[in-house]
């Protein structure tokens, strides 16, 4: 198949896939923007996702404090907790071979309180005052769609969920059409669940003084919630919001998000690492992207996250030796990085969903200087900072364009040029063009060892190997 063909297929694919992700349900709004002003250190800033149960052999807040010194040494910024709600026990799900375990942390019981197992507020109050002092941000993981089944709300509130025809509840259909029949669909036209959403979102921000919220599944919310929820919140102090969502409509994410999930370059990604789509293809859609959302898409690029992770397969499953290629290409490119909790250890597992896993601190090869090159770089080269803080990508052409993802980004003075073989083959490869003339500092070899390019240089490359070129 040539690539002319195989891109059409490709491109085809996609739009089912992005049109099988949006709800029919959906509530849509007339088109609506929101100016909200985003805390100043947004700009730059790389997130840590903290899966708290799989966390320390504890499973404790107490316990996962005593990583924070380390977090901040390598440079983390924001830490993503996942929810850590009490979980209900109706229609509870477990992995096969299971009998018994916590149950998924996305079917809560309650959002104004801590499971028992992982801590109380006073654990968290030192949890998130221990933050603070060392300069980091503390976001929560809510879940505004749905509850479990025998939640708080849904005990004191069965009007607040979506009812059948019957008169029975409605369960979750997730984005892909499956039934979750472990948690409860919430009716985002009651105007008192409304209220109570947003009164457990100012809860955590008035009694802990937390940084911001990851929003579950926020695709199936209305757009004047998320704009009224935005503006409550922002009344109190200045936050960073995150939205699990990528296509399904401009308004939602105009309003209220300063970042949302890049599950499309993630897509393309795999594609590309499974010899399925030629390397082109990933600047082709984000550049789509830029035209969907224009400077404010600040997506969130991962090569893991929870989800990933657990359902199809570590870092080392889906990229294989290219794995470090992948992720630090995550870095660079429009958007914002994200570490899932283990990957600075090499993660090379699976971590249960549904029961209780420990990450192996000390089994793993460390990449703490591989991720805190990444980072240093993305706190001090205003070319990759996000959004409409950074550069936007230039595309080099080269020889190898089928394999081959190079880039320039610059702002105010500030240049990055990147080099990605994003195949496993070696190759001379031949830059055309001139935006990347100049001599620069390769991050990954040390602040003395310069690398001067010139028009029509010629970059040897090894299977997966890159080159990330700063201006300072």
């Amino acid at each position: 198949m040539n690539l002319i063909l195989l891109l059409l297929v490709l491109t085809l694919l996609v739009q089912f896939y992005l049109r099988k992700k949006k709800k029919s349900d959906t509530i849509t709004h007339p088109s609506v923007y929101y100016d909200f002003k985003s805390p100043e250190w947004v700009k730059n800033a790389v997130i840590y996702q903290l899966n708290i149960r799989q966390f320390t052999n504890e499973g404790t807040l107490v316990a996962a404090a005593q990583h924070l010194p380390r977090l901040k040494e390598l440079g983390i910024d924001v830490i993503w907790m996942m929810p850590f709600f009490p979980i209900c026990e109706r229609e509870r799900k477990f992995h096969e071979g299971e009998t018994e375990g916590w149950g998924s942390p996305y079917a809560p019981y309650d959002f104004e309180s801590i499971h028992e197992k992982i801590g109380t507020f006073a654990d968290f109050t030192a949890f998130v005052t221990q933050s603070h002092d060392l300069g980091l941000k503390v976001i929560l993981d809510f879940v505004p769609n749905h509850t479990g089944w025998d939640s708080k709300w849904m005990l004191e509130h069965p009007e607040w969920f979506v009812h059948k025809p019957d008169g029975s509840i409605m369960p979750v259909t997730s984005d892909q059409g499956e039934v979750w029949a472990d948690i409860a669909q919430l009716d985002f036209t009651n105007n008192d669940l409304r209220e109570a959403w947003m009164q457990a979102h100012e809860f955590w921000i008035k009694n802990f003084d937390i940084d911001g919220f990851r929003e579950d599944c926020a695709w199936g919310i209305s757009v004047d919630y998320w704009l009224e929820l935005r503006q409550r919140l922002d009344a109190i102090k200045p936050v960073y919001m995150l939205a699990e969502d990528e296509v399904h409509g401009k308004e939602q994410f105009d309003v209220c998000f300063e970042t949302n999930y890049g599950w499309g370059t993630h897509y393309f990604l795999k594609q590309i690492a499974k010899d399925k789509a030629p390397a082109y293809i990933l600047h082709q859609h984000t550049e789509g992207i830029k035209e969907r959302h224009g400077t404010r898409g600040w997506q969130l690029n991962f090569t893991q996250n929870h989800d990933e992770n657990t359902w199809h397969g570590s870092e080392y499953e889906l990229f294989g030796e290219g794995a470090d290629c992948y992720t630090a290409l995550c870095f660079v490119i429009e958007g914002v990085g994200l570490i899932y909790n283990g990957q600075e250890v090499s993660l090379n597992k699976r971590l249960s969903f549904f029961g209780k896993d420990e990450i192996d601190w000390s089994g793993g090869t460390s990449r703490a200087a591989f991720f805190k090159a990444l980072i240093d770089l993305k706190h001090n080269n205003k070319a990759i900072w996000s959004g409409r803080n950074g550069g936007f990508i230039q595309k080099i052409n080269t020889n190898h364009d089928d394999k081959v993802y190079a880039f320039v980004r610059e702002k105010e003075g500030d240049r990055v040029v990147c080099i990605f073989n994003m195949k496993n083959v070696a190759m001379d490869v031949e830059l055309s063009g001139s935006a990347y003339l100049g001599t620069y500092r390769d991050v990954f070899r040390g602040k003395e060892k310069e690398h001067p390019l010139s028009i029509g240089s010629v970059v040897p490359l090894k299977p997966y190997q890159f080159y990330i070129l700063s201006s300072k």
